[in-house]
């Protein structure tokens, strides 16, 4: 069995759908003991894996299943060249989608501030996103975040005047040279437990779970 948890979020894998299904039953008669629950929308039984890569499409089930950790959705792949087996991490697409209307928001409410000091905050945001999302795997929904944080920013920028229009090209020219571009930040081993072999090597079920009271 492996277990990775943060505060009360948790992911425990097995290898036998059976010893999964035992502990799922188990872990919620003992919860209920003390008045707490798991959370409905986070708890479910996946198969994810090398087993389930192989044993799905006889079944014509498809690829393994995804979850959500962490601001991450974990899919099993396998790396185009070598072909071997490794989870991939992006970011998750809700929580992208927030943090972009959040911006959004934002830099319309600052749109009347000085450029310098909007250039200081938007460059800020960036970065800060950068910092934990920046995983080897996830280059393309960091490019996405920037590009669409700058089309916001462009907008609410070109709201300040009724004559003034900067093209995107042009916008483009100057925040390339004050907003950092997406650079992988961490290494694969961030992710790696006490055995980092063994944590290479996902087991096929996961259960993810968020206690909740009852």
């Amino acid at each position: 069995m492996v277990v990775v948890r943060y505060a009360d979020d948790f992911i425990v894998g097995f290898q036998y759908r059976r010893e999964a299904e035992r502990f799922l039953h188990e872990l919620r008669e003992r919860l209920l003991k003390f008045g707490l629950g798991l959370h409905p929308d986070k708890t479910r039984l996946i198969e994810f894996g090398r087993f389930a890569a192989k044993d799905r499409p006889q079944r014509g089930q498809g690829k393994p299943e995804t979850f959500d950790f962490l601001g991450f959705t974990h899919i099993f792949a396998r790396k185009r060249l070598s072909q071997t087996v490794h989870v991939r991490r992006k970011t998750e697409s809700r929580r992208l989608r927030a943090k972009v209307q959040a911006v959004r928001q934002a830099l319309l409410q600052q749109r009347h501030r000085p450029v310098p000091v909007q250039t200081t905050w938007v460059r800020q945001v960036v970065q800060r996103h950068y910092n934990f999302y920046a995983i080897p795997g996830n280059m393309a929904a960091l490019e996405a975040f920037r590009r669409e944080v700058l089309h916001h920013w462009l907008h609410a920028l070109r709201r300040r005047s009724q004559r003034a229009r900067l093209p995107w090209r042009r916008f483009g020219q100057l925040t390339d040279r004050c907003i950092p571009k997406p650079t992988i930040l961490h290494p694969n081993e961030r992710f790696y437990a006490k055995h980092p072999k063994a944590s290479r090597a996902s087991p096929p079920l996961c259960a993810a779970h968020e206690t909740k009271a009852v």
